[in-house]
């Protein structure tokens, strides 16, 4: 049994919401040029530069998108999974890709190719809107890391990334996660810092009684604590 053969492609493109504006016609000729592609983790799904000519959509897994620096680090932009998509940018212009992305997970995507998705835009207005939406949030949330990285210091930039990413799925602003996985060099890759420096402040942290380390969880303890250094208090 061949990947297309074993996922619904219609299914799965219908998970993300951009896909939801589309109707039955659409989504069929959608479907119908598109093609799975399975990754390992750690597996690159395409580099920076890098001639762009399909977008994807997650079925299941997650990445991580980033950016190198000069001093040859990575700052990470984002980390996607399940229904979200990714190389809009290069599809649209037709230009290359603009960030690197690498499987963080076993991951299986549905890959959209350029030519089919320009012409089902031309005839779904609404579906045009929803590709418009997403690239604007795409750079607000851009501007909003900037403006944190330019203007805001380690703790209060750290601080940000944790409460972020304690509402985000499979957390939520009504139920919070409160212990994370991430490695400090996973940290620092998000907020364009070294390990070292995000160490010497969740132990700080840790004194505090605002988090807690333990078996490579980092365990949020005190919510409103982390809040008020988020803010600059």
């Amino acid at each position: 049994m061949t990947a297309d053969e074993a996922v619904n492609k219609e299914k799965l493109l219908g998970k993300s919401f951009i896909f939801e504006a589309l109707d039955e016609q659409s989504r069929r000729d959608l479907t119908a040029f598109a093609h799975v592609k399975r990754y390992s983790a750690g597996d690159t799904v395409f580099d920076m530069g890098t001639p762009g000519q399909s977008m994807m959509a997650i079925a299941e897994g997650t990445v991580r998108v980033a950016m190198p620096t000069p001093n040859a680090r990575d700052v990470t932009l984002a980390e996607l999974t399940t229904g979200d998509v990714f190389g809009e940018i290069a599809l649209l212009d037709g230009g290359e890709r603009s960030a690197n992305v690498r499987a963080l997970t076993n991951c299986t995507l549905v890959v959209l190719e350029r030519r089919a998705l320009l012409e089902v835009l031309q005839r779904n207005p609404a579906f045009s809107i929803r590709i418009i939406e997403l690239l604007c949030k795409r750079v607000r949330r851009s501007d909003e890391r900037m403006m944190e990285i330019a203007f805001l210091g380690l703790p209060a930039r750290l601080a940000r990334l944790l409460l972020r990413i304690t509402v985000a799925a499979p957390g939520s602003e009504e139920k919070p996660l409160t212990k994370l996985s991430l490695s400090q060099s996973e940290m620092a890759s998000m907020i364009g810092n070294t390990r070292e420096n995000v160490n010497r402040c969740l132990r700080k942290w840790q004194k505090s009684n605002l988090v807690d380390l333990k078996e490579g969880w980092l365990i949020l303890l005190d919510r409103k604590g982390l809040e008020a250094i988020a803010e600059g208090e």
